[in-house]
C-alpha cells in the first residue's frame, strides 16, 4: 500500500494554495496514492485558522479521503484548536506520528 503524510509547516499563502492543498486534493481521487495524511504544524496552523480560502481548500482535500491533523501544541500556542477541530483537522501529538511514519513505509514530504 502506497501511503503518503504531507508535513505542512510553511506560513506561506502561496505554498499552501499552489502546492500543499492543491496536491493534496487530487492524490487520492487520481490513485497516486492508497492513503494519504496531512499534518499541519507551525505556521501553517495560524494560517488556515485565519484564512477562509485556504479553509474552502482544505475542505476538498478532507472530502476526497485524505486525513488531517494538528500538531496539538502549536494550535493550543495559536488558540486556534477548536476552529480546526471544527475543520476536520485533529489535534494530536505530531512528532510521535512522524517519528512512526518515517520509521515504516509511509513516504513524507515537506512543504
Amino acid at each position: 500500500m502506497d501511503k503518503l503524510l504531507i508535513v505542512w509547516s510553511s506560513g506561506e499563502i502561496e505554498v499552501a494554495k499552489k502546492l500543499v492543498l492543491l496536491y493534496g486534493s487530487v492524490i487520492l481521487p487520481r490513485g497516486y496514492w492508497d492513503e494519504a495524511h496531512l499534518m499541519v504544524w507551525g505556521p501553517s496552523a495560524k494560517l488556515l485558522a485565519e484564512n477562509s480560502e485556504m479553509q474552502a481548500m482544505l475542505a476538498q482535500v478532507i472530502e476526497s479521503g485524505v486525513k488531517a491533523s494538528v500538531c496539538v501544541v502549536c494550535s493550543e500556542d495559536y488558540g486556534v484548536t477548536d476552529q480546526l477541530r471544527a475543520l476536520g483537522v485533529e489535534p494530536m501529538h505530531t512528532g510521535e506520528f512522524l517519528t512512526e511514519a518515517l520509521k515504516s513505509d509511509w513516504k513524507v514530504v515537506t512543504f
